[in-house]
C-alpha cells in the first residue's frame, strides 16, 4: 500500500509538472480481489478444521491431482475440480459445504468472510525489492537529461524509505554522463600520442594541447546559453570539438616547427606562421560552421538533439578560431622557451 501511494503521489506531482509531456505507469494496473477470512473460533465450535476449508475450496476453484488409472493401454490423470459454472461467482465459493466432526455439513458461508480489496495484479522486485515501473516521455524542448533530473526532484519528496532506480535507455543515459570526464581525458590523450609519434617531439603535442580548453569552453557556454544538459549529444559535440581545436593549432605550429627547422629565429617563425596560416584556419572554421548550421537551426522530429549537436559544436568552433589566433603563438613560444631551458641545463 505504501508503494502504491507513493506511486499515485509522484504520478499527480509528474501531470503537474510541464517538463513531462507523460508520465504513466507501467505494467497491468490494480484490479479488484476477493480475500477469504477464515473464522478459526467458528471452525472449532462446528468441529471443522482449517484444512478441510483450505482444501475444498483449492480443489474446487483450482484443481487437484488424485492419481492414474490405465485407460486403452496409457495412463491418464485424475484432476478433481468444479464445474466451470459453478467456479464464476463468489457464491459459488459460500455455498461450498465442508464435514464437521460429527458428519454433518457446513457451508462455507458460516465461516468464510469475503473482503473485496483492490490490489495489483502482478507484483515486480528490482534488485530484490517490491517495485512498480513507471516510464515517461519529456515535454518538448526538453531534454532527457533534463526530465530525468527533474523527476529525482519529485521523487525526494516522497516519504522516506521510497528508493528508486533508472533501467534501460535511462540507466544507460545516467552511466554516460559519468564517463564524460574519461572521455574527454582519453581523447586529449589519444591526440597527444598520435601528434608525438608524427612528429617526434614533446613541444609541439603539448603546444596544441594547451588550445584544445579554448575549444571546449566555447562549447559549455553556448550549450549551457541555450539551455542544454550534460548528455550524449553534448558529449559528442565536445568530442568533435577537440579535433577540430587541434587541427587549428596543428596549421599554425607545424608551419612554425618547420621554420625553425629552416634556420629561422623563433619569435619570427611564429609571427609568420600565424600570418600565413590565418586565412587557412578562418576559411576551414567557416566551412565546417557552416556545414553544422543546419543543425543549430533545426525543426520536427529528433530537433533538440540536432540542435544541441549544432549550437555546441558552432559555440567550440568560434572560440576556438578566435582565441586560438592569438594563444597558439604564444603557446608556441612559451613551451619552445622552456624547452630550450631545459635542454641548456641537460648540456651544461
Amino acid at each position: 500500500p505504501a508503494l502504491i501511494s507513493a506511486q499515485e503521489k509522484l504520478m499527480e506531482m509528474a501531470a503537474q509538472n510541464k517538463k513531462f509531456y507523460m508520465v504513466y505507469p507501467e505494467g497491468l494496473p490494480q484490479g479488484d480481489n476477493i480475500s477469504l477470512k477464515i473464522d478459526r473460533e467458528k471452525l472449532n465450535t462446528l468441529g471443522v478444521s482449517f484444512a478441510s476449508v483450505s482444501d475444498i475450496i483449492s480443489t474446487s476453484m483450482g484443481s487437484m491431482y488424485i492419481n492414474d488409472f490405465p485407460n486403452q493401454g496409457r495412463m491418464q490423470q485424475v484432476i478433481v475440480q468444479a464445474n466451470a459454472k459453478s467456479r464464476m461467482h463468489l457464491k459459488d465459493i459460500l455455498c461450498l459445504k465442508v464435514a464437521g466432526a460429527n458428519g454433518q455439513l457446513v457451508s462455507l458461508s458460516e465461516v468464510v468472510i469475503p473482503q473485496w480489496n483492490k490490489l495489483p495484479q502482478q507484483y515486480n522486485r528490482y534488485n530484490g525489492r517490491p517495485s512498480l515501473s513507471i516510464a515517461g516521455v519529456p515535454n518538448i524542448g526538453v531534454s532527457s537529461g533534463d526530465a530525468m533530473r527533474e523527476m529525482e526532484k519529485l521523487i525526494a519528496k516522497l516519504p522516506q524509505g521510497i528508493g528508486y532506480e533508472w533501467t534501460g535507455i535511462s540507466l544507460q543515459e545516467k552511466q554516460s554522463e559519468s564517463q564524460m570526464v574519461f572521455l574527454i581525458a582519453l581523447s586529449m590523450l589519444v591526440v597527444f600520442l598520435v601528434l608525438a609519434a608524427l612528429y617526434e617531439s614533446w613541444s609541439i603535442p603539448v603546444s596544441v594541447m594547451l588550445v584544445i580548453p579554448l575549444g571546449l569552453i566555447g562549447a559549455v557556454v553556448a550549450a549551457s546559453l541555450a539551455g542544454f544538459v550534460n548528455d550524449i549529444y553534448f558529449q559528442v559535440a565536445m568530442l568533435t570539438t577537440i579535433g577540430l581545436s587541434a587541427k587549428n593549432a596543428i596549421l599554425i605550429v607545424e608551419f612554425a616547427a618547420a621554420k625553425l627547422e629552416a634556420g629561422q629565429a623563433l619569435m619570427d617563425a611564429i609571427i609568420e606562421g600565424a600570418g600565413q596560416r590565418l586565412r587557412p584556419i578562418i576559411m576551414t572554421s567557416l566551412a565546417f560552421v557552416a556545414g553544422v548550421l543546419p543543425l543549430a537551426v533545426s525543426t520536427g522530429a529528433g530537433a533538440v538533439s540536432r540542435k544541441e549537436i549544432g549550437i555546441a559544436v558552432t559555440g567550440g568552433m568560434i572560440s576556438g578560431t578566435l582565441l586560438s589566433i592569438f594563444f597558439v603563438p604564444l603557446f608556441f613560444l612559451l613551451v619552445r622557451r622552456l624547452t630550450n631551458k631545459l635542454n641548456t641545463k641537460k648540456a651544461k
